[in-house]
């Protein structure tokens, strides 16, 4: 449902209402469902985080809070007993930062993952904004979330958050390049740059078998997928590309000297930016809200189903890399961006449009 369809519901209902105040109402309507699809994402995926690492570490995880069967407790309530002691937590401001910046920060890199999510499609009719350059404006908003990291970083006149913000700065354009590569490669197969657009050119079959996603649709965009995957794992910031947090280094990075809510808006901002990248991930190569099997179990909300459980294992794969590989060197780090996966990404390219030429 777009903000169109939720304006002519409102005037079906209030039609006499002044049409800038049904788009407000509509505006705010679709802002509180994104924040609210943020908030259960994030409070979901730590709990999982925590569940999956304590498996993969042979311990028991979170079993404070909740009802369960398991030792008595399940932590099911854990993450949600954490939010709160979060928001009960002293804000403190340490006295030599730079005081608007410092608490403007953390919005602003939330900011960038939440008006992310309003181009996503998360089903054949359930969209914010349908808009036809719609992975181009995600690829241009997701990035805003780095001039906060920036501002959170300098504002704190903490020598290791400004370390962590520059690390942040410099890896996140660095393999923002080979992500977008990988892409274009998406874009040049299916020909549009809308969301939509992209995943109803994934529909059908590929080899007489396989769903005509783009990951299977030739080798090169196999091949993107995983440098997309790889590139977007690192503008996440997450293992084993943690290096603007990195604890062992740098304290906490970044957000050394924040506390309650405002620490906790930079994890609510990683979580969102995990769902971007998992989505973007869904629609550019694995059909986005399409069925596996064609002309089965399609729908608007089948069609929700599909993308919200494709989502969910990309973002367990994530989870999956934290806890198995080791934190990345910073020369290490860079060298992946821009002798590894920069090349492959051109040659990749080239060979996506070959493919085209010749098919």
């Amino acid at each position: 449902m777009t903000i169109d369809n939720i304006i002519l519901w409102f005037q079906s209902w209030f039609p006499s209402t002044n049409i800038t105040i049904l788009f407000i109402t509509a505006v705010f309507i679709a802002a509180l469902v994104i924040f609210a699809v943020m908030a259960i994402n994030a409070l979901v995926a730590v709990y999982a985080e925590r569940k999956v690492s304590a498996f993969m570490q042979d311990r028991i995880g979170p079993m404070g809070q909740g009802p369960g069967l398991h030792a008595g407790k399940w932590g099911l309530l854990q993450t949600i007993a954490d939010t709160i002691k979060l928001i009960l937590k002293e804000d403190i401001i340490p006295r030599a930062a730079d005081r608007k910046l410092f608490i403007i920060a953390p919005f602003i890199v939330f900011l960038g993952a939440f008006i992310a999510l309003a181009a996503m499609p998360w089903g054949p009719t359930l969209i914010v904004a349908d808009m036809n350059i719609g992975i181009f404006y995600i690829l241009a908003v997701s990035s805003f979330g780095v001039i906060g990291i920036i501002l959170a970083a300098w504002s704190s006149d903490n020598k290791w958050s400004l370390f962590g913000g520059m690390r942040s700065a410099a890896q996140i354009i660095s393999y923002e390049i080979p992500a977008a590569l990988s892409l274009v490669t998406v874009l040049l197969l299916a020909g549009t740059l809308s969301m939509q657009g992209i995943i109803e050119g994934q529909s059908g079959t590929v080899w007489w078998v396989l769903p005509n996603w783009n990951i299977f649709n030739n080798p090169f965009s196999f091949l993107a997928f995983f440098i997309y995957f790889i590139a977007g794992v690192a503008e996440t910031n997450r293992t084993p590309f943690d290096i603007p947090e990195a604890e062992s280094e740098l304290v906490a990075g970044f957000h050394t000297e924040y506390s309650g809510m405002r620490w906790a808006f930079f994890f609510l901002s990683e979580y969102g930016n995990m769902l971007v990248v998992a989505g973007i991930a869904v629609v550019a190569f694995l059909g986005g809200w399409q069925s596996p099997v064609d002309g089965i179990m399609q729908g608007a909300w089948w069609g929700l189903f599909w993308f919200l459980a494709k989502m969910t294992i990309i973002i367990l794969i994530m989870i999956w890399w934290r806890w198995t590989f080791p934190r990345l060197r910073v020369d290490q780090l860079m060298n992946v961006a821009w002798k590894v996966l920069l090349p492959i990404a051109l040659l990749n390219l080239f060979g996506v449009a070959i493919w085209i030429l010749l098919a």
